[in-house]
């Protein structure tokens, strides 16, 4: 794992929050019991909870990236179609205007929380508006958290990447259908693009951090 090593900078940084529907984090969402023994081994939605509360009392920026919603007629005439988009057509994953396509309650975005369009694949960047509505607020380093850690995080993080960005990622405020899958994500395959990948404990610390001196000038 690597370590953060400069603290952030609240003007130039954001929090993206990937896929909170209640199919993916919520008991009784359709992704749930696939995700459930390993978010619930490291506390995975009680993290993102805390990050995002942690980042909404120091006024960062935060965004939301998130995953398309089921419509009826979704993909029928498309002449190819990912693996992962046929199976959330089977499945009608984040069925637009039902429970699980809806974010879950601890992170319905407040005002001021900006939304990007919602992404048809894996990466929050690809086809949607995010990297405008980072670039307008002046945001230079995104700190990742979210669902899943091999396909969505890991697409965006890599996106990220390539757009210029420096990505932190918090290693247990993600999430995976398995131990191995997890490990493919975090100790494999993101190191290559992700700067940093942390702890929840290790970047509310720097959140804190970063707020302080915004705090001594006031």
């Amino acid at each position: 794992m690597t370590h953060l090593t400069v603290p952030y900078d609240i003007g130039n940084t954001g929090l993206l929050v990937v896929d909170p529907y209640n199919d993916f984090i919520s008991e009784g969402g359709k992704i749930w019991p696939r995700i459930q023994a390993v978010a619930e081994a490291n506390h995975c939605v009680e993290h993102m909870a805390q990050i995002l509360q942690a980042a909404r009392d120091v006024k960062m920026p935060i965004f939301f990236a998130m995953h398309h919603r089921f419509r009826e007629g979704d993909y029928e005439n498309w002449k190819y179609i990912a693996p992962i988009q046929r199976a959330a057509w089977h499945r009608k994953s984040f069925s637009y205007g039902t429970w699980g396509g809806e974010f879950r309650a601890e992170f319905v975005p407040v005002a001021g929380e900006s939304v990007a369009q919602e992404h048809w694949c894996s990466s929050g960047f690809a086809n949607t508006d995010l990297d405008n509505l980072l670039k307008r607020r002046g945001i230079q380093r995104v700190i990742v958290i979210g669902l899943i850690a091999h396909t969505c995080i890991e697409a965006t993080v890599r996106f990220a990447a390539e757009l210029g960005y420096d990505v932190t990622v918090i290693n247990d405020a993600v999430a995976d259908y398995s131990d191995e899958m997890m490990r493919a994500a975090l100790e494999i395959n993101m190191p290559n693009y992700a700067n940093a990948i942390i702890s929840t404990e290790e970047v509310l610390q720097a959140i804190a951090s970063a707020a302080a001196p915004a705090v001594a000038a006031e």
